[in-house]
């Protein structure tokens, strides 16, 4: 029997660690074995992400994702059918000192034996005027891979889930006219043999929330001083969360009338039927439908 922590405060409290994960790890065995770890698991093997030898690095950016797929990497772990080995990453941007700590906090209750990297990536972008954001995850992808490399590890491991799937192929089709889908692995371009994963590929933003909830935990947002900044101003975020927002909405909207539009939009990837489109880009090279007509 595990303990409910959705009423306790664990960070004011005089919290036996080992039994808090031990009832951690007990919940996600039992509790939410199908909804996560077997969604996990399923992702790992229909996409190959994990193989004999990988050395990947745990990219933990202090958000309720990439810390529960660490915790879910340390179960897949804990089966070990073949040898592979983890490192757990979280790049320091330049968080404030208690957005640290707070990180920090969590991955010591969670037991992730996790390994900071410190940058200065807010002072850079914070005089950015223009899409500091994207300037940002850009920065933040180039150390992620350089950090990684440095631990020995051929890949990265990243914790974009389901609706981050599906919102982002919605988005580009409302805001930048394209069809394009966040693929479930993919190589570096710049980064000779490392390789990005995305783990979390089927699992459901809600269920990620009902097991941080049923731990009692909480979690950074962004934490980043540009986006602190404009809440303290009353002045609405980044475009580019905005847009995601404004994206995400309109998904639960239409889910009212068309219950299985979630799972329409994550098929349709797998089902382009190519000679029914006008035209495509392979390896940024366009062709249209009249070259086989």
């Amino acid at each position: 029997m595990t303990t409910d922590y959705r009423n306790i405060d664990i960070y004011n409290t005089d919290l036996d660690f080992e039994t808090y994960r031990n009832d951690v790890d007990k919940t996600l065995r039992k509790t939410f074995r199908h909804d996560l770890v077997g969604r996990f698991e399923k992702a790992v093997v229909q996409y190959e992400l994990v193989e004999e030898g990988d050395r990947i690095a745990v990219c933990i950016s202090g958000g309720k994702d990439s810390m529960l797929m660490a915790k879910l990497f340390q179960e897949l772990k804990r089966h070990n059918k073949f040898p592979f080995s983890l490192v757990f990453l979280s790049m320091d941007p330049g968080y404030l000192t208690e957005n640290r700590r707070l990180i920090e906090k969590n991955a010591k209750l969670l037991g992730i034996p996790v390994e900071f990297c410190d940058t200065s990536i807010f002072d850079a972008v914070y005089t950015i005027e223009k899409s500091p954001c994207y300037l940002c995850a850009r920065m933040r992808r180039g150390y992620l891979y350089r950090f990684a490399k440095e631990h020995g590890c051929n890949k990265i491991a990243l914790g974009h889930h389901y609706d981050d799937v599906i919102e982002t192929i919605l988005m580009g089709m409302l805001y930048s006219g394209q069809y394009q889908a966040m693929m479930p692995k993919l190589r570096s371009t710049n980064f000779e043999g490392m390789e990005l994963i995305r783990p979390m590929y089927l699992i459901r933003e809600k269920d990620i929330i009902r097991w941080r909830d049923h731990n009692g935990l909480r979690f950074l947002q962004c934490a980043c001083r540009f986006t602190e900044a404009l809440a303290k101003e009353g002045i609405s975020d980044e475009p580019s969360a905005s847009k995601r927002l404004e994206t995400k909405r309109l998904i639960a909207s239409l889910s009212k009338t068309i219950p299985q539009v979630e799972s329409n939009l994550f098929r349709a990837t797998e089902n382009v039927v190519l000679n029914k489109v006008l035209g495509y880009k392979i390896n940024g090279e366009r062709h249209s439908f009249l070259e086989d007509y």
